[in-house]
């Protein structure tokens, strides 16, 4: 739930910011504004992946895939480039389709880790279908942050 308290307040605030004239123009429109609450989203998840919970994680890599650790970097190292990427422009649609394709790619996880009841943090992994709503959602965003109009 954390990531996306986190794309949400993070993208209002910035909003905020551009409809207040605070942010030399940056956050003009919902998309450029998007952009900061994508980056901050995929910056707290791609951190989670060295920080606190990259045990949890590693859990979460069905059997199938072979070397959970490769696969938790490899995630996490896209999920910080691709936040970094969305903010510059010249890179900023390349960003949002591997932001697309990782969210498309970790989905088996995210079903392996509710189908298995594991935790994740001390809590309960997220229902599938909830989890399923807010991956659609993440997508949405990314798509709008990388190919709205600025």
């Amino acid at each position: 739930m954390a990531p996306l308290i986190a794309l949400i307040v993070v993208t209002a605030l910035a909003r905020l910011a551009g409809a207040l004239k605070l942010d030399r123009g940056w956050f003009q429109t919902l998309p450029a504004a998007l952009c900061a609450g994508v980056a901050a989203l995929f910056l707290l998840t791609g951190g989670a992946h060295f920080i606190g919970l990259r045990e949890d994680l590693m859990r979460m890599v069905p059997p199938a895939f072979g070397n959970p650790g490769f696969w938790v970097t490899f995630t996490g190292v896209a999920e910080i480039a691709g936040a970094i990427g969305i903010f510059i422009p010249a890179m900023r649609r390349v960003a949002a389709v591997g932001l697309i394709l990782l969210l498309l790619a970790v989905f088996p996880a995210n079903y392996y880790a509710a189908q298995h009841h594991l935790m994740i943090g001390g809590e309960p992994a997220t229902p599938l279908l909830q989890r399923t709503l807010e991956q659609i959602f993440f997508l949405a965003a990314v798509a709008w942050a990388g190919f709205g109009r600025k």
